[in-house]
């Protein structure tokens, strides 16, 4: 998914640059990728995913990263800033089993593969009697974990689903009845502050308006409650007219 993203974004810095910029891919093995029978809670955090892509970026060996919203830390490290927010993808959280359609389907005391706390909470509130299992790893690993009857169900974002093709897998969950995390669907790009100007301005025509508004709306919410992998915080921001609307969740741990 993380080279899907980078690809994407590449594609579009060439093509808003008339050329001038062409994206280069450069692949790294986050801590995050690398553990994945732990909660990001017991292994450190959301910095997981962002910690070696952070130091590459300070030490110039890149000049941008992407990112998948919500796996970013609330602040950025010194010297580095946000330089676009391509338009979001499904914020929803979609929901796999092979034996049910939802979670209210699912039989008693039936497994539910997560590693986040905010899922877990979730679930937990709607379904007391599951057994929460701890469940990481890519689209492919956790399908083979739910063949493997691991668990009988598990959740994905929609929106990584459906950048890879394969959003047909799970059901959408309505947003009514589960939140996404803060930033979910959203691909955020950073850059060091001394990014050329030209680079920036191509970076500019690739971001979308009403995404950039609703990541520093969903952004500035999990900062103000000091949001981590160690809080079950979910938000979702739209826009009708002229007007937003966010809407927050706070869960406890249990």
């Amino acid at each position: 998914l993380a080279l899907v993203q980078a690809r994407q974004v590449a594609a579009a810095l060439e093509i808003h640059s008339g050329g001038a910029w062409r994206g280069e891919i450069v692949t790294f093995t986050t801590s995050g990728d690398q553990l994945t029978t732990e909660r990001l809670i017991d292994a450190g955090g959301k910095g997981l995913f962002t910690r070696e892509l952070d130091a590459a970026l300070d030490r110039g060996e890149v000049d941008v990263t992407v990112h998948s919203l919500k796996d970013v830390p609330s602040v950025l490290p010194d010297g580095q800033r946000f330089v676009a927010f391509p338009e979001r993808e499904d914020p929803r959280e979609g929901f796999l089993s092979p034996h049910a359609k939802s979670l209210a389907d699912l039989k008693q005391g039936a497994r539910v593969g997560t590693a986040s706390l905010r899922r877990e909470a979730q679930t937990l509130a709607q379904r007391p009697d599951v057994e929460i299992v701890t469940f990481r790893g890519n689209v492919a690993t956790r399908m083979r974990k739910l063949e493997d009857g691991l668990a009988d169900a598990t959740y994905l974002a929609m929106a990584g689903l459906t950048r890879l093709g394969m959003a047909h897998l799970a059901n959408p969950i309505p947003l009514d009845d589960m939140l996404p995390a803060a930033g979910q669907g959203i691909v955020g790009v950073v850059a060091r502050e001394d990014l050329p100007e030209d680079a920036a301005a191509a970076f500019a025509k690739m971001n979308h308006a009403p995404t950039e508004a609703a990541a520093h709306i969903e952004r500035a919410f999990l900062a103000a409650l000091d949001g981590s992998c160690r809080t079950p915080i979910a938000a979702h921001t739209f826009d009708e007219g002229e007007t937003w609307f966010m809407r927050g969740e706070v869960l406890s741990l249990d």
